[in-house]
């Protein structure tokens, strides 16, 4: 069993904001999928199950992620190897994606949360990249902000990408999907 946490902040005025990028990839992946069961409340978060993959959207809000990812792991037995967090990364550029299989939260509040809540760095995360070039917004008031219609044609082929990693990461490791995915750059292939 992997589980894959799209980060996000609940409620309809947060809905398709530049913050809610791994809600997006969530809903994208069940859209794909056909996947039309409905989700369960685990531990403040939503929880939809395949036989293999929990999609999970924490329902605290992004700086408080830590717990409702704690709480699902521990309740399924998952390791934090065999988790994957998708966000969204003022230090990336619009639509770039970065795979990384451990390390620091650096400025997100988010990724921040759930380090502490496990006591590790050791768990795997998909970037995906917010920033613009003529931003003026200082960083929370951007990401609060939902993606203009230009900005969203550079976000969604990220997004799609992002499904295709979820598709490799049920059945292998992080490494491997690295391998897969990451150029030498540090971006996807075709983000």
């Amino acid at each position: 069993m992997k589980a894959v946490f799209g980060l996000g902040n609940p409620g309809r005025d947060y809905a398709l904001t530049r913050h809610n990028t791994g809600f997006e990839v969530i809903d994208l992946y069940r859209k794909v999928h056909r996947l039309r069961r409905k989700g369960r409340i685990e531990h403040s978060a939503l929880v939809y199950s395949t036989d293999e993959l929990l999609l999970v959207k924490p329902m605290t809000f992004m700086n408080e992620s830590g717990a409702a990812v704690r709480g699902v792991l521990a309740k399924h037995e998952i390791s934090p190897k065999d988790a994957l967090v998708v966000y969204d990364d003022l230090d990336l550029p619009l639509g770039r994606f970065k795979i990384l299989g451990a390390g620091g939260a650096g400025t997100h509040k988010g990724l921040g949360s759930i380090l502490d809540a496990l006591k590790t760095e050791a768990i795997p995360r998909l970037k995906i990249g917010i920033e613009i070039a003529e931003r003026t917004k200082t960083g929370t008031d951007f990401v609060l902000e939902r993606f203009t219609p230009e900005e969203w044609t550079c976000v969604l082929p990220a997004l799609e990408s992002a499904v295709e990693v979820i598709d490799m990461f049920r059945h292998a490791d992080i490494d491997a999907v690295m391998t897969q995915f990451n150029r030498r750059d540090g971006a996807l292939a075709g983000g």
